[in-house]
């Protein structure tokens, strides 16, 4: 008797555990056949907004250098004398064939090319030995850089290319050109580099040694159809497409042709015409989630609200499809990408 006794704790409770299983799993099946459906019914897919527009589009590339004198001159004395006369100052311009200084011996020192005075090393009456550095010379107003191009941007660059030439701690930039290519190599960590220089004509702050970037146009299309990257999609053989609306309010692939690109936009060959507006897929999120979770929640004693932070993220000027109805075009406000500068 006494050993009978002790088990009818145990049964009670696996009755009680059967029992609650049965209603769990009764309780799930109701959730999945009745309430599901309705929870997927209501599924949100945003759009966002990009609009094509006509204008200019180009890419380059772009590299460092330093800038550097292209002629600078140092004379010095051809035989041991004394600085008879120095007939020019310090900063001061020179033409080529200007007298500078006057030496005994009959030693007279004139310019070499158009510059500046840029030190004077003696004064008159000094006796001075052969050798002897006496006046510099240099050319400010034209100068040279010098860049480093690797082995894989090489065979786009050639002489005579035009390009720009950006003083970094001045914000100014000139025009250049390439004078020449240095064809032998240099190697760097197993890449190969060659030396490429251009000239350029500055002004007076631009001083030597100071830091540039040299951008080199390579394409360039006006008066194109240009769009946002960002807009471009990729189907499985990697061709480019949009999501157009169509007359039944859906959204359809449309094929475009890509031309001209750089960081931001792209040249639209082919596809789009200025002013079409394309969309990209930015969210597409059951509310079933959500809807499910506040109904266990509710089960459970929690609460049943909508978590803060839950609102659709404003900005983008996105379309909202909500329970398979046509999409409401009133909040509709032209998304990221409408608006485009007048040149790239």
């Amino acid at each position: 008797m006494n050993g009978t006794k002790k088990k009818k704790p145990w049964r009670r409770r696996l009755k009680r555990l059967i029992v609650l299983l049965v209603v769990l799993g009764l309780g799930v099946g109701a959730v999945r056949l009745f309430v599901w459906p309705d929870l997927q019914a209501s599924a949100t897919t945003t759009y966002g907004s990009y609009t094509a527009t006509t204008g200019t589009i180009s890419n380059s590339m772009s590299f460092s250098g330093n800038i550097s004198v292209k002629n600078s001159e140092t004379f010095t004395a051809s035989t041991a004398g004394t600085v008879r006369e120095i007939y020019v100052s310090e900063e001061e311009e020179v033409q080529a064939g200007d007298r500078l200084m006057r030496l005994t011996g009959g030693q007279t020192i004139e310019a070499s090319f158009d510059g500046r005075v840029n030190e004077i090393s003696v004064e008159e009456g000094d006796e001075v030995a052969a050798g002897a550095s006496l006046i510099q010379i240099v050319d400010f107003s034209n100068m040279v850089v010098s860049l480093r191009v690797d082995e894989y941007d090489i065979s786009s660059v050639y002489v005579g290319q035009a390009c720009t030439v950006s003083v970094t701690a001045l914000d100014l930039t000139f025009d250049s050109s390439l004078t020449h290519i240095n064809r032998i190599a240099s190697s760097s960590g197993g890449t190969a580099y060659y030396t490429v220089t251009a000239e350029v004509t500055v002004t007076d702050d631009v001083l030597p040694g100071m830091q540039v970037t040299v951008t080199i146009p390579e394409k360039e299309a006006v008066d194109a159809v240009i769009l946002n990257k960002d807009a471009l999609s990729f189907d499985e053989t990697n061709s480019a497409y949009v999501l157009m609306e169509n007359e039944a309010g859906e959204m359809e692939r449309v094929y475009v042709e890509t031309g001209v690109d750089n960081d931001n936009y792209v040249e639209i060959v082919s596809g789009l015409e200025d002013g079409d507006t394309v969309y990209v897929l930015e969210e597409s999120a059951s509310s079933a989630s959500s809807g499910l979770g506040g109904l266990l929640s509710g089960l459970l004693g929690g609460n049943g609200g909508m978590p803060s932070g839950g609102d659709m993220p404003s900005g983008g000027g996105g379309r909202d499809f909500s329970g398979g109805g046509m999409a409401d075009f009133g909040g509709f406000g032209g998304g990221g990408g409408g608006g485009f500068p007048g040149g790239m």
